[in-house]
């Protein structure tokens, strides 16, 4: 893997190498790197993973088996552009499924407890209309889905 520019470290507690196959099954043009294992020197048990190197979707990151002192939270999530419903649906179900935990607003927690935001394509752009009326109506029913529905956004952006 290479070393310029950026790579993303999530910090988990045992399932760094678990993790990392896992995204990389969900998203396209993604890979397993170099997996690094402990040795005798530890601190953890010999030939046990301390970290996977991994592309999921073409972003670099390594997960790293870092223990219990720290936990994903909402301050930090991955948004997931769309390009239709079908892709907001496979997503979804992806990173739910197994323990993930839906969310307001096209946001959800994997069974890890990464946060992601499912985002189709045009969001931005209808609630941030120009228009008050199509943004609000627009901003309105995002805030009342969990998954969000393309067709109802559409919808409400329309006014019908």
């Amino acid at each position: 893997m290479a070393t310029d520019g950026f790579t993303t470290c999530l910090w988990f507690d045992g399932q760094a190498e678990e993790a990392a196959h896992h995204y990389v099954s969900i998203f396209k043009n993604s890979s397993i790197g170099r997996i690094g294992r402990y040795t005798e020197a530890g601190p953890g048990p010999a030939g046990s993973v301390i970290a996977a190197e991994f592309v999921a979707n073409g972003h670099r990151f390594v997960a790293l088996n870092g223990g219990p002192q720290f936990t994903f939270n909402e301050a930090i999530s991955f948004q997931i552009y769309c390009e239709n419903q079908e892709e907001v649906d496979y997503y979804w179900a992806k990173l739910t499924e197994g323990g993930g935990r839906p969310g307001p607003c096209g946001w959800l927690k994997d069974k890890y407890g990464v946060s992601w935001q499912v985002i189709p394509d045009g969001l931005i752009e209808m609630t941030g209309d120009p228009d008050p009326e199509k943004a609000a109506r627009t901003t309105r029913a995002m805030l009342s889905m969990g998954k969000l529905d393309i067709a109802a956004l559409k919808k409400a952006y329309e006014g019908e």
